[in-house]
């Protein structure tokens, strides 16, 4: 027994995992993601590698949209987080797949009566239990079928992360150009104040219209201020969602698109069956239904019993003896009914959340569209309104040249302009966040890098 012994426990323990302690300083963790940076080596290197191009002057002397979602994928904690849980469902696949282990009991007996030929009469025997009825199968299924939903749900993180660096980025250069926009009204409207302080002076104008000019100043000051703010505040949140701190942001310079490109393949019926059937959050519920179904399946199968196989062997004062002994669980005060029952409604409740989420997404599509076209008629609006005072401005200056107008109607016609500018910025603006808004709806252009799924930071591993 001993020549048996020794090298099963040799062979259990040399395969032994060894527990690594890592633990977690909170001053180092802050202090490498104070540390980030969009001139890093490290992020020319990840960008190179997805742009498929050498970019050259490093630090970019501009970012898009593109480089920068990609500098989000590099340092984004949230995409960290749906890789760790990719991890996680992985563990259980290997888990599912694992055989149960067999047990070893032995019993040493000690007969006080006689010690001839020996008084030792030990016992051991081995516990094989033997799954029956495909449950290793259908349990491997299950967590195969877990780990593509968490799989899928990182293309699912990485879009958000897309959309939360679009919106943020779209904002910070808006209120740059609304800053600007409302900087030069502000210009011509002291100058308008003065003007008219200097009539009312003369006694050309009331009292009264000065102070009319003068309110309009003050809010165009507060509309500036807030403007300010607002960038102040896109500024903190294209940060955050890049995972850099907002000083990163410091100095660089934004390049978006002006005007939205690929409406046509965004608003076709085709992309509207492809994001009902092949949005990443869609295919990921599938997943979980599919592994609803393996479940239950394991539950049903759970009421063929296991049978454990038990072969021994016992030392009687001198006599070997050999016994096989066979173990079934009888299934005759509950065939399982319980689980299974669980299983079932969980299944159901898996269904009643797949076509919750498609029908939302379908809602989604149809208020995207509609709002785009919607909002796209009042920019195409604006815009022609924007050139139609740009004319007027340029008459008034043309008949102000030629001293048939006084300054103050060239100032007029000119806040006119500028005012039709901001209105023209605005739907712009709303344009694009539409678009966005249906981008969002119908996940297209679905290009995720493969690199979302393994980080290659070195402070991630």
């Amino acid at each position: 027994m001993r020549i048996l012994l020794v090298p099963l426990a040799v062979g259990v323990l040399a395969g032994c995992a060894r527990f690594e302690p890592r633990p977690i300083a909170p001053a180092d963790t802050a202090s490498q993601l104070d540390q980030r940076r969009l001139d890093a080596p490290a992020l020319k290197s990840f960008l190179e590698q997805n742009l498929h191009r050498e970019l050259a002057p490093w630090p970019l002397a501009a970012w898009d949209l593109k480089t920068l979602t990609l500098a989000a994928y590099y340092y984004q904690p949230s995409l960290d987080l749906a890789r760790a849980q990719w991890a996680v469902a992985r563990g259980g696949e290997i888990t599912a797949g694992q055989r149960p282990n067999p047990s070893l009991n032995v019993t040493p007996g000690y007969d006080v009566t006689t010690l001839v030929p020996s008084p030792w009469i030990p016992l051991g025997f081995l516990d094989v239990p033997l799954e029956t009825a495909g449950k290793r199968g259908y349990r491997r299924a299950q967590s195969q079928h877990l780990s593509e939903a968490a799989r899928l749900n990182i293309a699912t993180v990485a879009w958000q992360i897309r959309s939360d660096v679009r919106s943020a980025a779209l904002d910070l250069a808006a209120s740059g150009q609304r800053e600007a926009l409302l900087g030069e009204q502000l210009r011509l409207q002291i100058n308008q104040v003065q003007m008219t302080e200097e009539q009312v002076r003369a006694g050309a104008l009331a009292g009264s219209d000065a102070l009319t000019f003068r309110i309009a100043q003050g809010k165009t000051q507060l509309d500036l201020a807030d403007s300010q703010r607002q960038r102040a505040e896109a500024r903190a949140r294209l940060a955050e969602a890049i995972g850099i701190p907002a000083a990163a942001l410091e100095g660089i310079k934004l390049v978006l698109p002006p005007h939205p490109d690929g409406i046509a393949a965004l608003t076709s019926a085709e992309a509207r069956h492809l994001a009902l059937i092949s949005r990443p959050d869609i295919l990921g519920a599938l997943a979980e239904y599919a592994a609803a179904q393996s479940a239950l399946q394991l539950e049903i199968a759970k009421q063929y019993p296991d049978v454990h196989v038990a072969p021994g062997y016992q030392y009687d004062q001198g006599d070997s003896k050999w016994s096989l002994g066979l173990t079934v669980e009888l299934p005759v005060l509950n065939h399982n009914q319980g689980p299974i029952a669980e299983a079932r409604a969980r299944r159901d409740e898996v269904a009643a959340r797949f076509n919750a989420l498609q029908a939302k997404v379908l809602a989604e599509i149809d208020r995207a569209v509609a709002v785009f076209r919607t909002t796209e008629t009042n920019a195409t609006t604006l815009r022609s309104l924007a050139r139609e005072q740009a004319k007027r401005q340029a008459s008034v200056a043309a008949q102000y040249q030629a001293g048939a107008v006084e300054h103050l109607d060239l100032l007029n016609a000119q806040l006119e302009a500028a005012t039709a500018a901001l209105l023209q910025l605005d739907g712009q603006i709303k344009l694009q966040q539409a678009f966005g808004t249906l981008e969002d709806a119908v996940r297209r252009p679905l290009t995720l890098p493969p690199a979302i799924y393994e980080s290659s930071r070195n402070d991630a591993h």
